[in-house]
Parts: structure tokens; C-alpha cells; sequence
């Protein structure tokens, strides 16, 4: 048997909140890469999930990226659908494709916005920001020149200190929930790169979680409604800015059960860059 593309490695682990024989849903913490490339070949989550399910994405292979549907950038920590199969693979990005998968993030901001809840609509562009001498990095930047992006907000709540917000994003551009925020003056705690420099060391990461995941089973059409707890590893950081945790009370739902920050029936597009896609050459 030849051995896996991927180096399995079960010392990254993850959390499975979803599993059938076609799709997981998992968690992936904070500071893992998603998959494999310059500077992490051994360290991400795919090489994790080669260390349990690796028959299974082998035989997906590179042309399906290993099953990884989506993906979330390093710091953010939440939830990401992998397949099992080609069928769901080719299903669940067809979705992702029509904006039709809806994905949540919290996010632990330095201050509330000005209005409680509401839609950022500024086209975000790509650059390159060299590190040094022979590597470089990915930003995103507002610009007229960029491509559109919208991303719906609301306010879970507000302290003295800070706020907790919910963010959907409508679109999928690179850094676009750290980009708005920040726009609107709300920067996501821990974030090095957005925001202003008092924000840099009020987490000891990224305070940005994707919590919740809606879309359909692309096999069974069952409605998939996935969603995970506040991450252990930023409960500190909501009680020193004495903020309560969204997902010990319902959350903002209505009596139905809906969330109530519904827009206009839009859902979330795929992140970018790609998924097999080098984030230092997109």
C-alpha cells in the first residue's frame, strides 16, 4: 500500500461534532493551519485527520483537496466541514458555490458599534505584505478596487470594556470579519494585524470563533444546523472584559428557534483563497 499524501499526525487533535459516512464537522483550534503548505507540513488539521480517517480522504485525493471543503485562517478557531466522499464533497461545494451554507463567527471586540445590529457593504482587495527578504504574507484591504463584500453583524453585548458580536459574512473574501469590524471601529481583540495596537495584547489570541454551521446534507437533504460552545481558551478573556457567554442562555433566538440577525434569506460563500490553493501565491 503506497503510503497517504498526507502525513498523518494524531498529535493535532480536533473535536467531531458532526460524522456520518459521508461529511465530518469538526472543530479546529486556534493556531492550527487548515492544510498542509510553506512552513506547516505536518502540523495542520488534514494531518490530523489523516491520523483517523486517512483511507477515506486518500482515496478523494489532491483533485478534491482531501475532502476539506472550506477553510479557516490559522488564529480563527470553529467549526469546518470536511468530506468523506466524492459525492458530498462535489455536493457541499456546489453549495458553498451558491451561497447557500451560512457560517457564524463570535467575535470579542474593543467597543460595541454605533447601531446594535447591521451590514457592512465595502469591496475588500488582496495584497502582499513581505515578511522579510524571502517570504511574504496575504492582507486584505478596503478599496474601491476590490471585490464586493458584505458581512451582517448584531451585538450579544456590551461592557465598560468591549462588546460580543455575531458576524455572518455574505461573502467569502480573505480576513473579511477582522476587515469590517475593524472598519466600524470594533476590532477583534488579539488581532496583530487589524486594529489599533491597544487591541493587540487584549487576548492571547485572535478572539474570533466560527460557532455555528447551516446547510443541507448534500446526500440525505436532511437541514444541518451545527453549532459549538464558546472556545475554553477565550472564557478569560470574555470575563476580564465582563462580558457574558453567548451560548449559556438561547443564544438571541426567537420563539421559533431562528436567530433573529436573519438577512434577507443570503447565506455564506466559501473562504478564499481556495482550498489547495497557496494562501502566499493566491
Amino acid at each position: 500500500m503506497n503510503p497517504p499524501s498526507v502525513e498523518p499526525n494524531p498529535r493535532v487533535t480536533f473535536r467531531v461534532h458532526y460524522e456520518d459516512e459521508h461529511l465530518l464537522v469538526v472543530e479546529k483550534p486556534a493556531r492550527v493551519v487548515t492544510q498542509p503548505g510553506v512552513g506547516h507540513q505536518h502540523d495542520t488539521l488534514l494531518n490530523g485527520l489523516f491520523a483517523t480517517h486517512a483511507e477515506r480522504l486518500q482515496n478523494l485525493g489532491g483533485v478534491r483537496d482531501f475532502g476539506l471543503v472550506h477553510r479557516l485562517d490559522k488564529e480563527t478557531s470553529g467549526l469546518v466541514v470536511v468530506a468523506l466522499s466524492s459525492k458530498a464533497y462535489d455536493g457541499v461545494r456546489r453549495s458553498f458555490a451558491r451561497r447557500e451554507v451560512s457560517k457564524y463567527y463570535w467575535a470579542i471586540v474593543h467597543k460595541a458599534p454605533r447601531e446594535a445590529t447591521g451590514v457592512i457593504r465595502r469591496p475588500i482587495i488582496e495584497l502582499l505584505r513581505r515578511k522579510d527578504r524571502y517570504t511574504s504574507t496575504k492582507v486584505a484591504r478596503i478599496s474601491a478596487s476590490g471585490k464586493s463584500a458584505l458581512t451582517a453583524f448584531r451585538t450579544l453585548d456590551t461592557s465598560d470594556f468591549g462588546a460580543l458580536l455575531e458576524a455572518r459574512p455574505v461573502t467569502g473574501r480573505l480576513h473579511q470579519v477582522r476587515v469590517h469590524l475593524d472598519l466600524i471601529g470594533c476590532a477583534v481583540l488579539g488581532d496583530s494585524v487589524y486594529g489599533p495596537r491597544s487591541v493587540w495584547k487584549a487576548s492571547p489570541r485572535l478572539a474570533l470563533h466560527a460557532h455555528r454551521l447551516r446547510f443541507t446534507h448534500p446526500i440525505t437533504g436532511e437541514a444541518m444546523d451545527i453549532c459549538s460552545q464558546f472556545p475554553k481558551d477565550l472564557r478569560a478573556t470574555l470575563k476580564n472584559v465582563r462580558l457574558a457567554r453567548p451560548d449559556l442562555d438561547d443564544g438571541g433566538a426567537g420563539s421559533s428557534g431562528e436567530r433573529v440577525h436573519e438577512i434577507g434569506g443570503d447565506a455564506v460563500a466559501h473562504e478564499e483563497p481556495p482550498v489547495g490553493q497557496n494562501p502566499a501565491s493566491a
